[in-house]
């Protein structure tokens, strides 16, 4: 823009100056030829003078018709500028706000945030932050319909106005996830915690339609300009509050939803160790860096081993061997979980083709998996090119997977048993399973969790409760497995109750594919290639029998 264009273009228009000028130079005209031809016209019209000039007429006429077209202009133009403006006041709002809410959207709850805090700041006050998500709310617009959703996101967004002080400003900063922001005296930050918790029990009442009540829950959290003592932060704006208030609802999603955080220090350095491994997964599942372990599974009766399961595992170059439990939900959240899964599998598939026929191969699926209807086909087909016989597999399915899609679950259990493939439900006693499921639902096994087995670790200590899940599989006729036998009290206590595969850590450790190889060629329970490699007996130590050290453990 040079410095000859204007830079408002409605004050511009408001000071017209061809407009302006116009209407000023016929004024004058009109009074000086006014002042000339009304008294020639008066004559004429008493009859004691002659005629008009005939110029100073015309010039007259000319005065009244350009001050008739300046005031038609000056009319034209201010009802344009009062268009533009009204239009411009629409597009600001517009843009400001959400059109759905109503409430301010993202960018404008930063500027309002900064306004905020400048005038809290005058006043010595503090301000709070406060970042809100609704949990599980894509399943009400998966069941109900978008309609519904945003109907429901309109009654909280009024519920929470109803709530929130006259000076605080609500956002909606994106689908089910709000903001609002608002002063308080520093140093009493229980004066947020009290609306927050009003906050929880108000939007704790259903949302009731025409047709329908919803019932949800929420996550918040919380960041402050001020630190609890009422000091100032050091380097506090409303970016920095914006992300620490996210960081402290993640941390509320994290241990369990329905609650709320304000925002420590250790949140930042957990989101930051988070977004390494994440970084590490993504980058070790390239270098092939997640590989299958294996723990044994034990006949109790007899002792001998008749099968393993495969639990994953991480080597990773910075970190060093890392437990499913820390990487696998992560994987999950991410969206990594199948690629992750499947080319375990693979290995897995080709190290078990070695083992003895008579040995299985048990393998946890995620509940993730199970969202894809053509999961049980891809597994089909990954046993098909590995070799592997589908006899041989057990997949292990949660509880949890019964709860979100029972219909397309037992669909996936179908088409895999139908090709021999057996079906155990993992961690039994710790869901949602009901006797209905357990009877409709064609499991092969029935797995009980440790946390249940753990109980009969102190010596005459009987569990009801597994011996409940023991009477349950016998009236099912559905063999069972225990997890988590770790030590001999335990392994009596499950004798006595019956015909019982057992697994944990009285066996071993779980072992990489190479020591489970060592394991079993020591045995003589290898076939094929894996058999004839390194057949000859190793030597043994002085004062050790070599059968000894690599017998498979027995009770």
């Amino acid at each position: 823009m040079t410095e000859h264009e204007p830079d408002n273009p409605l004050g511009a228009a408001e000071r017209d100056i061809i407009a302006l000028g116009i209407a000023t130079a016929s004024i004058i005209l009109l009074i000086g030829t006014g002042g000339s031809v009304m008294p020639q016209v008066m004559n004429v019209l008493t009859g004691t003078g002659g005629a008009p000039n005939v110029i100073l007429v015309n010039a007259l006429l000319l005065n009244i018709a350009l001050i008739i077209f300046g005031w038609r202009r000056y009319r034209e133009l201010t009802r344009e500028i009062e268009e533009r403006r009204r239009a411009e006041a629409r597009a600001r709002l517009l843009a400001a706000t959400d059109p759905l809410t109503g409430c301010l959207n993202r960018r404008a709850m930063f500027e309002a945030t900064e306004e905020l805090r400048a005038r809290a700041a005058i006043r010595g006050e503090a301000v709070a932050y406060c970042m809100i998500d609704l949990d599980n709310f894509k399943q009400i617009n998966d069941m109900h319909g978008h309609s519904a959703g945003d109907a429901v996101l309109v009654m909280l967004c009024e519920r929470v106005r109803a709530l929130l002080p006259r000076e605080a400003r609500l956002a909606r900063l994106g689908g089910d996830e709000f903001a609002f922001v608002m002063p308080f005296p520093a140093g009493h930050a229980d004066r947020v915690d009290d609306l927050v918790i009003r906050l929880f029990e108000s939007l704790a009442q259903p949302f009731r339609m025409p047709e329908l009540t919803v019932e949800l829950t929420l996550s918040i959290g919380l960041a402050a300009d001020h630190d609890a003592d009422g000091t100032i932060g050091l380097v506090v704006d409303a970016a920095t509050l914006m992300h620490r208030a996210d960081m402290a609802l993640y941390h509320a999603k994290k241990q369990g939803r329905n609650r709320y955080f304000w925002f420590e220090p250790t949140m930042e350095s957990e989101l930051r160790f988070r977004n390494q491994l994440e970084t590490g997964i993504r980058g070790g599942l390239a270098r092939g860096e997640f590989v299958p372990y294996y723990e044994q599974q034990i006949d109790l009766d007899t002792g001998a081993l008749v099968g393993f399961e495969m639990l994953a595992r991480w080597r990773s170059p910075q970190l060093g061997l890392i437990s499913p439990d820390i990487f696998v939900p992560i994987a999950e959240e991410i969206g990594l979980i199948n690629e992750m899964s499947e080319r375990l599998m693979e290995q897995a598939f080709a190290d078990a083709r070695e083992w003895d026929e008579a040995l299985t191969l048990s393998v946890n699926i995620s509940p993730v998996q199970l969202r894809d209807p053509w999961f049980a086909q891809r597994i089909l087909k990954k046993l098909v090119a590995a070799g592997f016989p589908p006899q041989r597999l057990e997949i292990e399915i949660t509880e949890s997977c019964l709860h979100e899609n029972i219909g397309l679950v037992r669909s996936m259990i179908m088409s895999l048993r139908n090709q021999g493939v057996q079906i155990a439900l993992d961690d039994f006693g710790t869901g949602y399973s009901s006797f209905e499921q357990l009877r409709n639902l064609p499991f092969d096994r029935i797995k009980i969790d440790r946390s249940f087995v753990s109980e009969l670790k102190e010596p005459g200590n009987r569990s009801r409760l597994v011996e409940a899940i023991v009477s349950l599989g016998r009236g099912l006729d559905m063999p069972l497995t225990a997890e988590g036998v770790e030590d001999e009290d335990i392994l009596k206590a499950l004798k006595e109750m019956g015909k019982l595969k057992a697994q944990g850590y009285f066996y071993g450790q779980p072992e990489d594919a190479e020591a489970v190889r060592t394991r079993l060629r020591a045995a003589g329970r290898l076939t094929g290639a894996g058999a004839g490699a390194e057949a000859a007996p190793a030597q043994p130590a002085a004062g050790e029998d070599a059968q000894a050290r690599y017998r498979i453990a027995r009770p």
